[in-house]
């Protein structure tokens, strides 16, 4: 996709010294230590159980790599939608404890 469709806000300007804004500017991820990760339960998604991690602060690419280590080791598949990452089942304490040995704090939310 080109650059200029993901201006932020405003699409044209007359103003050739108009610094524009732009969408896909993400944030640094902190360190692990640092984040404060929610463990969700859903047991809504289409009859199914499903675990959500919200809270991820940093680049889709290491939220992407942090739900492959989560999907590998609870042996279930899952997704990343909305900086969230969704994990298929009810495996909430393992994941919680995978996150921990990760150094990841995690807060558990709901039932």
């Amino acid at each position: 996709m080109a650059k200029k469709n993901k201006r932020k806000g405003i699409m044209y300007s007359t103003n050739p010294d108009y610094d524009y804004e732009y969408e896909d500017s993400e944030q640094e991820t902190i360190l692990n230590d640092m984040q404060l990760l929610h463990v969700h339960i859903d047991k809504h998604r289409a009859g199914k159980t499903a675990v959500i991690i919200k809270g991820f602060i940093g680049t889709k690419n290491d939220l992407i790599s942090l739900s492959k280590i989560l999907k590998k080791n609870c042996g279930v598949g899952g997704s990343v939608k909305n900086q969230e990452i969704i994990i298929q089942g009810n495996f909430r304490e393992k994941i919680m404890t995978i996150l921990n040995n990760e150094g990841y704090k995690t807060k558990r939310i709901g039932g």
